[in-house]
C-alpha cells in the first residue's frame, strides 16, 4: 500500500476511470453513487468504505448535487486540485452535451405531435421515479418516530405553508446537530442512500490507505487562495451582466442560479423542487409540463439530474432572445446556467473537504446530516405531488386560507392518457421492480402510441 504522502494511481488512468463513471452515471443520485462505489471501492479499491461514506455524508450537507460533489471530493483526495476539477468536470460533461442537443431538438420540434407524445410518456415515468426516490430514501432514513416527524413537518411546511426551503433544511440540521450532541440514538446516521452493496472494503486495504494525505490537511492559506479563485470564476460573470445588461434574462438566470447554488441543500431531488417552483411560477421561463419534459431529459442522459437547469436556462433565453437567434440565445444561457450552478460545487469541496477529512467520525455533524435527509424526504414528496398535479391535470388552482396556500386540481381537466401511463409506470416500478431506464423506455413507447393512435 502507499504511504500517507503518495499512491501509485496514475493521473491518466484516473481520467479514463472517471470518464467511465461519467458514461455510466444514469438513474439519479442513488444510481450514480452506486456506480462510483462499485468502481472506486469494490473494483479498483482506491478508497475504502468508511472514507467513501464519510465523503458522501459531507457532500449531502452541502448545497447542490451530492453525486457530482462526491466525484469532485474523491478526485481531489486522490490527485489534489487538478484531480477534483477533472473528476467533477467529467461527471457533468456527457449530460451537458446530451441535454444541449435535446434542448435544440425540443426548441425546434417540441410542438410536433410525436415529440409531445414522447414526452407524455416521459412525464409519467419521471413521476414514478420521483415517488420511488421518496420510498428509497425514506426507507433508509425514517427509522423512528422522530425522523417521521421531521419528514412530515418538512412536507407540511413546504406544501401547505410555503415555508422557504432553506429554512426547513436549516431547522432540520440544527435539530439533528443538537440531538447528536445530546447523545440521542434517534439521530444516529443511517446512510441516506441506503446500502451501497458489495462486501465492505476497509480503508487500510485500499491504495489510498487510512491516513490523511498531506494535501488533505487543513491550511488557512490554501483555503483563502482557492476560495478567492473560485469566487472570482463564479461571481465575475454575474457582476459583468449586472453592470452591462441588468434587466436581461441572462442576468436573471445568472443571479437566480447563483442563489440556488447557495441555498439548495439536500441533494438533487430537493434542488429540483426549488427550481421547479421558481422557474415556472416566479419567472415564467417554463410551463409546468415543460419542467417535467426537462426532467425527463435529465433522467434519460448520464450525469447529475440537476442538469435539468441547463434546459431551464436554454428555454428561458430562447423565448426572450432580445434580437439574437433563439437557438444561439438559448445556447449561451445554457452555458451560463451550467457555469454558475457547478462552479460553486467546486468551491464548497475545495474549501471544506480538508476540514471534513479531519473530523471524520464527528457524531453531531453526522446526526445533522441524518435529520436533513429526513427533511429532504418531505421535500421530495412535495416535488412528487407537484409533478403529479401538473402531469395528470391540465389545470390547477390555488387554495388560500391563512396560513395555508396550496394548489388543488381542477378535476374536469384530468388527462386520461397521462393517468393511464402513470398507473402503468407505478405498477412497473413498485410491483415488478423494473429499473428506471426500463420504465422510461416503456413509457416513451407507450406515450407515442397513446398520443398518435386514435383510441
Amino acid at each position: 500500500m502507499a504511504t500517507p504522502e503518495q499512491h501509485n494511481i496514475r493521473f491518466g488512468e484516473a481520467v479514463w476511470v472517471w470518464a467511465r463513471i461519467a458514461a455510466l452515471s444514469f438513474g439519479g443520485p442513488a444510481g450514480q453513487i452506486a456506480v462510483m462505489h462499485r468502481i472506486l471501492v469494490e473494483e479498483k479499491k482506491w478508497i475504502g468504505e468508511e472514507r467513501f461514506l464519510h465523503a458522501l455524508n459531507y457532500c449531502m450537507l452541502l448545497p447542490g448535487p451530492e453525486a457530482q460533489q462526491l466525484a469532485t471530493y474523491i478526485g481531489w483526495l486522490l490527485h489534489k486540485t487538478k484531480g477534483g476539477i477533472m473528476a467533477g468536470t467529467l461527471f457533468v460533461l456527457p449530460g451537458f452535451l446530451a441535454i444541449m442537443l435535446l434542448s435544440w431538438l425540443y426548441a425546434l420540434y417540441g410542438n410536433l405531435g410525436a415529440i409531445e407524445a414522447l414526452f407524455l410518456g416521459l412525464k409519467a415515468a419521471v413521476l414514478a421515479i420521483v415517488f420511488a426516490a421518496v420510498r428509497r430514501i425514506g426507507s433508509k432514513t425514517l427509522r423512528n418516530p422522530a425522523m417521521w416527524a421531521v419528514a412530515a413537518g418538512a412536507f407540511i411546511a413546504i406544501f401547505f405553508l410555503s415555508v422557504p426551503f432553506p429554512i426547513i433544511i436549516l431547522f432540520a440540521g440544527v435539530v439533528g446537530y443538537l440531538g447528536g450532541r445530546s447523545g440521542l440514538k434517534t439521530f444516529e446516521a443511517s446512510g441516506g442512500h441506503g446500502s451501497l452493496g458489495g462486501t465492505p472494503v476497509a480503508d487500510r486495504d485500499t491504495v489510498l490507505g487510512e491516513h490523511i494525505p498531506d494535501h488533505a490537511r487543513p491550511s488557512l492559506g490554501w483555503s483563502l487562495r482557492i476560495s478567492a479563485v473560485f469566487l472570482v470564476l463564479w461571481l465575475a460573470p454575474v457582476a459583468v451582466l449586472l453592470m452591462i445588461v441588468p434587466e436581461s434574462v441572462y442576468t436573471e438566470i445568472a443571479t437566480f442560479f447563483s442563489k440556488m447554488a447557495v441555498v439548495t441543500f439536500g441533494g438533487a431531488y430537493a434542488v429540483l423542487a426549488y427550481v421547479a417552483q421558481e422557474a415556472v411560477e416566479s419567472y415564467g421561463w417554463l410551463r409546468p409540463g415543460e419542467m417535467l419534459d426537462g426532467l425527463g431529459m435529465a433522467e434519460t442522459t448520464p450525469g447529475p439530474l440537476i442538469m435539468v437547469v441547463q434546459f431551464v436556462g436554454f428555454m428561458g433565453a430562447a423565448r426572450e432572445s432580445g434580437g439574437l437567434d433563439p437557438l444561439l440565445a438559448g445556447t449561451l444561457a445554457a452555458i451560463l446556467t451550467t457555469w454558475v450552478t457547478f462552479i460553486p460545487c467546486f468551491l464548497w469541496i475545495f474549501l471544506g473537504a480538508p476540514f471534513a477529512e479531519r473530523i471524520r467520525g464527528n457524531v453531531a455533524l453526522s446526526s445533522a446530516m441524518t435529520a436533513i435527509t429526513a427533511a429532504v424526504v418531505g421535500v421530495i414528496l412535495n416535488l412528487a405531488v407537484w409533478f403529479a398535479l401538473h402531469t395528470i391535470f391540465a389545470e390547477v388552482v390555488e387554495f388560500r386560507a391563512a396560513p395555508f396556500a396550496f394548489d388543488v386540481p381542477v378535476l374536469s381537466s384530468i388527462s386520461w392518457p397521462a393517468l393511464l401511463l402513470a398507473v402503468a409506470a407505478f405498477a412497473a416500478m413498485f410491483r415488478f421492480n423494473a429499473g428506471a431506464l426500463t420504465v422510461i423506455g416503456g413509457c416513451a413507447v407507450a406515450g407515442l402510441f397513446l398520443g398518435l393512435v386514435p383510441l
